[in-house]
């Protein structure tokens, strides 16, 4: 059963990834959020952007929290991470954090909430990443299945020789045999007609 949820929620986890890049943030890393507000028939986009605090990777349900301080207060906002709402998400800048979950900054303000910028480079797509190590693997386990089916028509081509070979030696000794065996009775009746010969010339 839960080989079948996990199937689905892959497949599903594609389909939604196919049209949209989600980056590899992590908490602490400032992230910008683009969301899709539909208002009536007319649709417009609306950016959220503060500091990843929390995030939870439970397949479909994934989802993290952003906090930003909006004239004063601190404003938090929990995103389902594969959301159809979400048009996009970039990061910002990166953090150097200790913690997975940052639910301290709610109790500090200032310089004592500021997080130190890191320095981690360029990393690839979470989930680009993952299609990219399963079509490796299934690239792999296509070789290996190929590699097999030469093997097993290499040993079929060396039996079917090997069983030609010994089919064309027995018939090759049979030949040997047959031609042995005539030679054997020529000479018997040669022998047999000399014999007549020399009884007849005595009588």
């Amino acid at each position: 059963m839960n080989n079948i949820i996990g199937t689905y929620e892959k497949e599903q986890i594609q389909k939604l990834t196919s049209n949209k890049r989600i980056p590899a943030f992590r908490s602490g890393d400032t992230v910008k959020v683009t969301l899709k507000i539909v208002e009536g028939e007319r649709t417009r986009l609306q950016v959220f952007e503060g500091v990843c605090i929390a995030r939870k990777n439970n397949g479909l349900n994934s989802n993290f929290t952003i906090r930003k301080i909006s004239h004063g207060e601190g404003v938090e906002k929990v995103f389902p991470l594969f959301s159809s709402l979400i048009d996009k998400i970039d990061i910002i800048r990166k953090g150097d954090v200790r913690r997975a979950k940052l639910y301290y900054l709610r109790d500090r303000k200032g310089k004592s909430a500021r997080i130190v910028d890191s320095n981690r480079g360029e990393e690839a797509d979470q989930y680009e990443l993952v299609e990219t190590l399963e079509a490796e693997k299934i690239d792999k386990k296509s070789s290996e299945e190929t590699t097999d089916a030469v093997t097993e028509s290499k040993s079929e081509n060396e039996q079917s020789q090997n069983k030609e070979l010994s089919k064309t030696k027995k018939d090759n000794q049979e030949v040997v045999n047959n031609a042995s065996n005539t030679t054997e009775e020529k000479s018997e009746s040669s022998t047999v007609e000399t014999e007549n010969s020399e009884n007849e010339s005595k009588s």
